[in-house]
């Protein structure tokens, strides 16, 4: 239950990947399930590097600033790349992969620990896909979701800022 309860009671987790399921309906074909399958592909695989106590720096960072990019993307709907949409959730898979991995308990199963959050960010990339394929259909309209999304990088935002002074003393300013 840990490793599911981690992306959905995680705010910051779960508003990059609503915003993960919703830009990959905006995108519609195949990337409606390539975006998530790339991003929990590339989570799996932050969690190993995690699990092996290999550091990763500023991982807060990567994920406060993928919150900030998947809300854009999903704002500014498809006025950004699909190759260049693909590395960066490639890259906040990996982060929040890490910090997944890292942040393991260590009474848990890792194999059911891995199970439950694998299972938790597909369903919330589902939701999101749920929620951008009905804005394709109007019963969600397609300019709110723009809002949402930009009210979604609104927090990824603050919560960037909220790392300035932890950035400072990492590059010593």
């Amino acid at each position: 239950m840990s490793g599911l309860a981690h992306p959905v009671l995680g705010f910051d987790h779960f508003l990059a990947m609503v915003s993960v399921g919703i830009w990959s309906a905006q995108l519609g074909g195949k990337a409606i399930w390539s975006v998530p399958t790339t991003f929990v592909i590339f989570m799996i695989i932050g969690a190993i590097i995690g699990i092996l106590g290999f550091d990763v720096p500023l991982v807060e960072v990567g994920i406060a600033i993928s919150v900030m990019l998947m809300g854009i993307a999903v704002a500014t709907e498809k006025y950004i790349s699909t190759a260049v949409g693909f590395v960066f959730v490639a890259i906040f898979g990996m982060f929040h992969g890490h910090a997944h991995g890292v942040e393991m308990p260590t009474i848990a199963n890792p194999y059911l620990y891995a199970v439950g959050f694998v299972l938790g960010t597909s369903l919330i990339h589902l939701l999101g896909v749920v929620i951008g394929v009905m804005a394709q259909k109007k019963a969600v309209s397609a300019s709110l979701l723009r809002y949402v999304g930009a009210g979604i990088a609104g927090v990824g935002f603050h919560i960037f800022i909220t790392f300035i002074p932890l950035i400072l003393v990492m590059i010593k300013l």
